[in-house]
């Protein structure tokens, strides 16, 4: 007989407490990303390194992170989202504080690096998590509450790491933040069971709601390898999009603050935290969205309009920041384009576990692995758009984030189109050949390296012609 200390009739409510303990979670993923753009100022004061070698620097984690993430997706499937998160937020902690003890350019980018591998289980482990335990239709505002702890983490990062800088350092900061994941970890271990039935808090009245909640009319339902999965249209579909979107929210943990106290002042900085406050809002009001239209039948629309409306808010906000003439105004624009494209995040990652079931954490590990190539790409070409490139009557001068903000919006246009063929009704193509599939699996990631490498040798063409 199971051990409760509820009556049998009334149902409890351990997948809230687990929705809560991955909200921590995503508090500490990103306090310890926001941390490195900080600590900008004084890595390149104490490492005598070049604005330049920093953006690789905050490139290099995006690399590690999006090249791990369909391998960190497919171990929490195979082991279990309760090893697989213990064991990657214990390493990305460790390497967390390894970076305070950095001694120079080149040991940056190894422990960045490491550092990006490491974390790239974060968001799979708990996808993986989410489909096990939670119904369908409430998935969609668990991924909201979900990420919205990862805006409010970075959001009070802004404030919260520049006073500890000031008090402790650079490098202990980074220490201190590394130990706040450890210990989460720890709880993570002790509370967490892969299968609900193993919690001992649970009773027969949650654990019958979560069965039969978990059914649906997508094609979760059909047994489909993970291959056919990735190389179908839906897969590479959610994949542009979901680099698109990162292609513009990456701006926010890497160049924001910087761009901000160049453009308009040093207190200007502190502005860099709205736009996180404002994503925070963003995916709450999504992932209440997307969880009120499938309640209402419209199991497709639940995931595409909320999606659609994001990316197009994207895409006016990063334009209306282009005719911004003051601080303020450019806060305004640019948090409504952060607001619009954290809308996706809850429709893409509850997509994923609509095409992806019990393959749910490498599918969305594949996700976001484009999301964060878009990331690296974001954070390499920022600089370079500001320096170089000019755009006639949108972005004529250089030394604005113009021209960026209009290639962002245009990515988010194109992304709302994506989300027009965007179906989880539709199944991946069985009927391919193994060698067809191989070869689709080839095309996209040759497309998603090159297009990395060209960001690479356009920035190293352009340095060397500028020196």
């Amino acid at each position: 007989m199971r051990f409760m200390q509820i009556p049998r009739n009334i149902m409890s409510r351990q997948r809230y407490i687990l929705i809560a303990i991955l909200f921590f979670h995503t508090i500490n993923t990103y306090m310890d990303r926001v941390c490195i753009a900080s600590a900008k100022g004084d890595i390149i004061r104490d490492l005598g390194i070049s604005d330049q070698m920093m953006g690789w620097i905050f490139g290099v984690f995006a690399v590690g992170y999006a090249l791990f993430q369909v391998p960190s997706g497919w171990f929490a499937d195979r082991f279990g989202p309760r090893k697989g998160l213990t064991i990657v937020v214990s390493f990305w902690s460790t390497f967390t504080m390894l970076t305070g003890a950095a001694y120079s350019a080149l040991s940056m980018l190894v422990y960045r690096f490491i550092f990006g591998v490491g974390e790239a289980g974060a968001f799979p482990g708990a996808t993986r998590a989410f489909y096990r335990w939670l119904p369908v239709k409430e998935r969609g505002i668990a991924q909201g509450i979900n990420f919205s702890g990862s805006r409010i983490g970075a959001a009070i990062s802004y404030f919260i790491m520049p006073v500890l800088i000031s008090l402790i350092g650079w490098r202990l900061t980074f220490v201190a933040n590394g130990l706040v994941g450890i210990v989460w970890a720890t709880i993570w271990l002790l509370w967490f069971r892969d299968n609900p039935k193993d919690n001992s808090k649970i009773n027969d009245a949650e654990l019958d709601y979560i069965e039969q909640g978990r059914q649906s009319d997508f094609i979760v339902s059909t047994k489909v390898s993970l291959a056919e999965i990735f190389t179908s249209l839906n897969m590479s579909l959610n994949m542009f999009q979901y680099f698109a979107s990162n292609i513009t929210f990456f701006v926010c943990l890497t160049w924001l603050p910087s761009y901000l106290k160049q453009t308009w002042g040093p207190k200007a900085e502190f502005y860099a935290a709205m736009p996180m406050f404002v994503a925070a809002i963003a995916n709450w009001i999504s992932g209440s969205l997307v969880t009120y239209l499938y309640n209402k039948g419209y199991h497709v629309g639940s995931r595409r309009i909320p999606a659609m409306i994001g990316f197009l808010l994207g895409a006016i906000g990063l334009m209306l920041a282009t005719q911004a003439l003051n601080l303020h105004l450019f806060v305004l624009f640019f948090s409504i384009a952060i607001f619009g494209v954290d809308m996706t995040l809850s429709p893409s990652w509850s997509f994923c576990m609509d095409i992806g079931g019990d393959k749910s954490g490498a599918v969305s590990g594949s996700m976001n692995m484009a999301g964060n190539i878009g990331s690296a790409v974001s954070a390499i070409i920022f600089p370079l758009f500001v320096n170089n490139i000019t755009i006639p009557y949108l972005a004529p001068e250089i030394g604005t984030a113009n021209s960026f903000f209009v290639f962002a919006g245009a990515l988010n246009v194109l992304a709302v189109i994506a989300w027009l063929f965007m179906d989880p009704h539709r199944s991946s193509a069985k009927n391919l050949s193994r060698r067809a599939i191989r070869i689709r699996f080839i095309i996209i990631f040759a497309l998603l390296f090159l297009l990395t490498l060209a960001a690479v040798l356009l920035n190293i063409y352009l340095q060397t012609k500028k020196a």
